[in-house]
């Protein structure tokens, strides 16, 4: 169920974020999760709740699902 990939330049994870629904909603998590050591890049898409994490190396799920819940959102996993 895993969706991480080491693409050489970094760790790629997709995670489902639930209660996001426009671009503030993408805004604030990006903000979150941009903040966590090791992140290079972010991409929330409300759409499809699913939220892009490049970091250098694999994070720490519990950091994670703390951030989104920080910016008002709910982890549901990864995608």
């Amino acid at each position: 169920m895993s969706s991480e990939a080491n693409t050489g330049s970094g760790v790629t994870t997709v995670y489902q974020v639930t209660g996001m629904t426009c671009g503030h909603c993408e805004g604030a998590v990006t903000e979150e999760l941009g903040a966590l050591d090791g992140v290079s890049s972010v991409n929330a898409a409300a759409a499809t709740g699913e939220v892009t994490v490049v970091s250098a190396a694999p994070l720490d799920d519990e950091a994670v699902r703390a951030a989104v819940d920080e910016a008002g959102y709910e982890l549901a996993g990864r995608a």
